[in-house]
């Protein structure tokens, strides 16, 4: 009879559908071990074409872009190293999160001005200014996971 009630409800398709996301969640979850792995490539790779943005800077006529486009991407893979270590959607929570929240618009309005002015507007001194801003933006988000870093977040506490 109880089995009977909860299909006529509709609560033994509710209990399938739980069933359903939580063998998908444990399909696609990583062990601790390729986390790690995986966070290590992501950030070295970040890191890697940041500095070979830097490198080369000053190569003639196309240098400004390429050390754009290989700084913008190393911040991105920089920033995407880390939702391996907390997941992806852990990682969109935090960053939206009430404390960081105009951080993260600032850096990723940075991040996308930055490519803007150098492919569509073809000003290379304006996207020097927002890669400046990229590194202000990228570091006050880092920052932002710091308890009591932030000014702002000391006063809320």
């Amino acid at each position: 009879m109880d089995k009977l009630k909860s299909v006529l409800s509709g609560e033994e398709a509710r209990r399938d559908d739980r069933n359903v996301v939580q063998q998908l969640n444990k399909a696609s979850t990583l062990g601790w071990g390729t986390r790690i792995k995986g966070f290590i490539a992501c950030f070295v790779v970040g890191g890697g074409c940041t500095v070979l943005g830097v490198c080369v800077l000053f190569l003639p006529k196309i240098g400004i872009t390429l050390f754009i486009v290989f700084y913008t991407f190393g911040n991105i893979c920089a920033l995407c190293s880390t939702m391996f270590l907390m997941g992806p959607m852990k990682q969109l929570k935090r960053m939206c999160d009430k404390t960081r929240a105009l951080a993260t618009t600032i850096m990723l309005t940075c991040l996308v001005l930055t490519l803007c002015a150098a492919f569509w507007w073809k000003n290379f001194g304006l996207a020097l200014l927002f890669v400046i801003l990229q590194v202000l933006s990228f570091t006050w988000y880092s920052l932002s996971y710091i308890p009591c870093v932030r000014f702002s977040a000391c006063l809320a506490a």
